[in-house]
C-alpha cells in the first residue's frame, strides 16, 4: 500500500485548493481513506474520510469545523481520493496526510474509521502543506 499526497500550497482566505492522495498496491474496496491535519504545535486532527464497503457503502465523515466547506470524493479508475477545500481559513493551515485503512468484517463506517487512523493505524502519505495566508 502506497499513498502519495499532492495539491498542496500557499493560499489566500477564501480560496481554494484540492488536494489529491494517489494510492497503489490496492484498490479501495473494503478500505476506509482519511485526510488527517496536523499544525504546528497542535494535536492531530481527522478532517474527512470516506469508506468503500458493502456495510457501509461509501459513506463520509467530516471534522465539524469544515463541514460545507471542504468535500471528500474519490476517483475510483484514477485510484486517487480528492479533498476539495473551499472558503479556506488560516486556521486550516496545516500539514494534510491521507491514510487507508482495510476495514472489512469491521462493520464501521467513516467517523468509526477516522478514530483509527487518529490511534495511528493503516498506511499513511508522506502529506502535503497547506498555507492560508490573512
Amino acid at each position: 500500500v502506497q499513498l502519495v499526497e499532492s495539491g498542496g500550497g500557499l493560499v489566500q482566505a477564501g480560496g481554494s485548493l484540492r488536494l489529491s492522495c494517489a494510492a497503489s498496491g490496492f484498490t479501495f474496496d473494503d478500505y476506509a481513506v482519511g485526510w488527517i491535519r496536523q499544525a504546528p504545535g497542535k494535536e492531530r486532527e481527522g478532517v474527512a474520510c470516506i469508506t468503500f464497503t458493502d456495510f457501509s457503502g461509501s459513506s463520509t465523515y467530516y471534522l465539524d469545523s469544515v463541514k460545507g466547506r471542504f468535500t471528500i470524493s474519490s476517483d475510483d479508475a484514477k485510484s486517487t481520493v480528492y479533498l476539495e477545500m473551499n472558503s479556506l481559513k488560516p486556521e486550516d493551515t496545516a500539514t494534510y496526510s491521507c491514510a487507508a485503512v482495510l476495514i472489512r468484517g469491521l462493520g464501521i463506517g467513516a467517523q468509526t474509521s477516522m478514530r483509527l487512523f487518529l490511534d495511528d493505524f493503516g498506511s499513511w502519505g508522506q502529506g502535503t502543506l497547506v498555507t492560508v495566508s490573512s
